[in-house]
């Protein structure tokens, strides 16, 4: 087999599943949509680690086109891959994630009555994400950056009886219809001035345009580099949910827990971060769009952070966590540091998707209740969840030889070396922001695995303290008095453990590699002399060992374990604090639970604008020009000319002859006088 019909395969075997399992699901039943849409996934999976040991073993880069859709003024519009380590390694982790999903799927989903239409549409969405790594032109990226839209919002709105689901998956498809406006921009002004979709033609010109300018506003004159790479980062900002386009991601625990892992774990959400460092050779040119970059990160990473420790909902604390650590991403990109933002972006894929699979174990043993308060000490009923969701946490933390402490530290180092204007700023929100995850994060899980057995006492008059339960039907949910929390079956544990494992051990082994040897080389391109960040880490670097014995002593060791005592003390040893500091600074509190008013913002400040915009449009644009002058404008004038057509038109003939008379006396009088006024002209 040839590598083109490898690399086409690979998205094409999850599509095919989506097919069979979305049009012909009530013909070969559930087992036969989870079977074969697993079977897909398994061979895109087992593909991609094939092209990735083949690149690893040093097999050069492939880019070429496959199909070339339309060719206008010398413009390809075409798809065609670009097969580096970079592509390859989004690509494991893609389809290795989704593989998981799609058999914790089996048991989350068992008595949904959307079984096999949720197959359908998770195999959809693993095509489109790889369609979108692999791209190697902006059409099909794009193409690749909706596909994944339009399945999120299939997904969050999964179960489409709840009006919370509709609200979220419409909030998260416009929010995103923002972001994409942006990028959308961004690539017809690549277009207009480098002259082609394709990315090694713009990477090539980028330099021999760093001076170019242009005017958006009359009178001024920008960067075209710097506006190019600030609208590509605002599609980026919507995808991987950056402030303030962040709001719709936390809405969107809506969808069921898998989607959660899917979406917000390894893939849709990363989709912004791969494309910034896919896009290396522009952003390198443009110190201005990095410190934008880098500022919105920052921003993203610490103020998302303090949303979390508000949560009582288990998911939602995970959704406001994943916020946080794409700000971190994000953060590493503005300083330069692509590889360190691609390395975390793989290590958050494996512990995030851990955490939130882990979430949906805890939701199903404590029979769909999601309110943390309701749990406690199920770490004896639910052991490996409890101990698989204790190695997300602490690869979550950063805890030293972990994967996410590898990721995570990097980045800290990475942007205290950088020379941007904003990086001060930077470093210091995501040095706080490591106390801040350990917090979060280890009160959500004392509140869950130790600590007394709360849901007894929830289970007697089951205040739900306003938790939505994560099921489609509306029957009551939680645990009676009597009831024990069960461990879940093994196709929803089986995947936590295959997590667990890249969670504890990823980071070790890949660091050295992807960070400080040639792994992407060819892949990301930066500019040393002027961003020397990453060439300073490495001299620092002996080893991912020495990292990880060196890291006792540093300070976001010490923050993060701060963090974890605070948090034990506090909701393990003496609750009532808690109690007093939300009275005591009850105004901070409450700003928290109302996540910043960024939502009132937008539903009481954008959308009536937006709507009252519409409303003119309508009225005005709509029922007035075109309905009414336009199309009844045309019909009433041709009436009424033929309404006066219509008088003359009598049936008798003395009326025509009367008619013909007065015609020709007209034209005789015309003839008689014409030659009079031409005398008396001269």
């Amino acid at each position: 087999m040839d590598k083109t019909t490898l690399y086409l395969l690979i998205p094409l075997f999850p599509l095919l599943g989506a097919i069979i399992a979305g049009l012909f699901g009530r013909t070969i039943g559930r087992k036969g949509a989870h079977t074969v849409t697993i079977l897909g996934v398994a061979a895109a999976c087992v593909g991609s680690f094939y092209v990735l040991h083949d690149l690893l073993n040093g097999a050069p880069a492939y880019n070429g086109n496959v199909y070339t859709w339309l060719t206008v003024d010398g413009i390809d519009v075409s798809v065609g891959f670009l097969i580096d380590k970079l592509t390859a390694m989004m690509m494991v982790v893609v389809t290795f994630v989704s593989l998981m999903v799609h058999i914790y799927t089996i048991g989350y989903m068992e008595e949904d009555p959307g079984y096999q239409r949720f197959f359908s549409y998770i195999s959809l969405f693993t095509f489109s994400m790889l369609m979108l790594v692999m791209s190697n032109n902006f059409v099909q990226l794009f193409f690749g950056w909706e596909a994944v839209g339009l399945v999120s919002y299939l997904l969050i709105g999964f179960w489409f009886t709840r009006p919370t689901a509709i609200f979220a998956n419409l909030k998260a498809f416009l929010i995103n219809r923002v972001g994409d406006f942006g990028f959308l921009l961004g690539i017809g002004l690549i277009l207009t001035h480098f002259g082609s979709f394709y990315y090694a033609d713009v990477f090539a010109h980028a330099p021999a345009m760093q001076s170019t300018m242009i005017s958006l506003v009359p009178g001024t004159q920008g960067s075209l580099l710097t506006i190019a790479c600030i609208l590509l980062f605002i599609g980026a900002m919507g995808k991987s949910a950056q402030f303030p386009l962040h709001v719709w991601l936390p809405d969107s625990m809506e969808g069921p827990t898998p989607i959660s892992a899917l979406i917000h774990a390894a893939t849709m959400v990363t989709a912004g971060i791969f494309m910034v460092a896919r896009m290396s050779p522009l952003f390198e040119l443009s110190d201005t769009a990095l410190n934008f970059v880098m500022v919105i990160g920052a921003i993203t990473a610490l103020f998302m952070g303090f949303l979390g420790i508000v949560q009582n909902d288990i998911k939602r604390v995970v959704a406001y966590s994943t916020l946080s650590q794409l700000g971190y991403m994000t953060v590493a990109l503005g300083a330069s540091a692509y590889s360190v933002a691609v390395f975390h972006l793989m290590t958050h894929a494996f512990f995030k998707a851990l955490l939130f699979l882990g979430a949906g174990s805890v939701i199903m043993g404590m029979h769909h209740d999601q309110d943390i308060r309701n749990m406690g000490g199920l770490r004896k009923y639910m052991p490996i969840t409890w101990i698989t969701s204790l190695i997300g946490s602490l690869a979550l933390i950063g805890t030293p030889f972990f994967a996410g402490f590898y990721s995570k530290d990097s980045i800290i180092d990475a942007v205290k070396l950088s020379h941007l204007p904003g990086a001060g700023f930077a470093y210091f929100a995501v040095v706080a922001g490591v106390f801040v995850t350990a917090f979060y994060s280890f009160r959500m899980y004392f509140l869950v695995f130790h600590g007394k057995e709360r849901w007894r006492e929830a289970a007697h008059g089951h205040d739900d303290h306003g938790a939505h339960d994560d099921h489609g039907d509306d029957h009551h949910h939680g645990l009676g008095p009597n009831d024990d929390p069960h461990e879940t079956p093994w196709v929803v544990t089986l995947p936590l453990v295959m997590l667990a494992i890249p969670s504890a051990i990823i980071g070790f082994i890949a660091i050295e590699p992807m960070l400080f040897g040639d792994f992407f080389k060819d892949a990301i391109y930066i500019d040393l002399a002027r961003h020397p960040a990453l060439k300073e880490l490495a001299e620092e670097f002996h080893g991912a060992a020495a990292m990880g014995a060196g890291a006792f002593t540093s300070l976001p060791f010490w923050l993060a374990l701060a963090g974890v005592a605070s948090s034990w003390f506090i909701y393990m040893k003496r609750p009532d604090i808690a109690a007093t500091v939300k009275k005591v600074f009850s105004p901070i509190y409450t700003l928290l639970d109302n996540k910043y008013y960024m939502d009132h913002l937008y539903i009481q400040g954008f959308a009536p604008f937006g709507r009252a915009l519409g409303k003119v449009f309508w009225k005005v644009g709509d029922t007035v020009l075109i309905d009414g002058l336009l199309v009844n404008g045309a019909a009433k004038l041709v009436g009424f000319i033929s309404s006066i057509m219509r008088r003359v038109q009598t049936g008798y003939i003395y009326h025509y002859a009367f008619s013909m008379i007065f015609g020709a006396l007209l034209l005789l009088s015309f003839w008689l006088v014409r030659p009079l006024l031409h005398a008396m002209g001269h």
